[in-house]
């Protein structure tokens, strides 16, 4: 049995704005996820933690001036439950020195302090292997994922700290 003629154009009109109402919503799904995704960047588990800046100058024997440069650190949280793959992150001042993390896995619910001197690498202390202080009185610590893409900053000295 074969439809009538109005009939087929009937349904041939209801499958034509079918297929424009489905074209139109897709750009809009599309768009929700990428506020999804931004949002979820700046709710990462990942942040800087607590700071300590300007190592402080001891005295060795002999009455030399030393530069203690492991006790300037940079802290790197991870607030989340499940471990996180810094790979390719990296730790960056205002003035453009950089730190890039070779292969550490952090734990949920644990940090690693990223020192400015010399020393060896464990799961909780990293060091840049910097012969000079990094860290300022004023300055901004930003961390980015392997992307590029800025996961925190925290700025102090000025007259307020605060995040980004």
């Amino acid at each position: 049995m074969s439809a009538s003629l109005p009939a087929r154009r009937l349904l041939a009109a209801v499958l034509a704005a079918g297929s424009l109402v489905g074209a139109t919503a897709l750009p809009a799904a599309a768009h929700d996820d990428d506020r999804r995704d931004r949002r979820a960047a700046r709710h990462s588990a990942l942040a800087i933690g607590d700071v300590q800046h300007e190592s402080r100058t001891r005295t060795r024997g002999g009455g030399r001036a030393v530069n203690d440069l492991n006790r300037e650190w940079v802290e790197v949280r991870n607030n989340g439950r499940q471990a996180v793959e810094l790979r390719g992150f990296t730790l960056t001042d205002r003035e453009g020195n950089r730190y890039r993390f070779d292969r550490l896995r952090l734990d949920g619910r644990s940090s690693v302090r990223v020192h400015t001197g010399h020393g060896r690498d464990t799961r909780t202390d990293v060091y840049q292997d910097s012969r000079r202080q990094i860290w300022d009185e004023r300055d901004t610590a930003t961390l980015r994922d392997a992307r590029g893409n800025i996961v925190d900053a925290q700025s102090w000295g000025g007259r307020e700290n605060h995040r980004r």
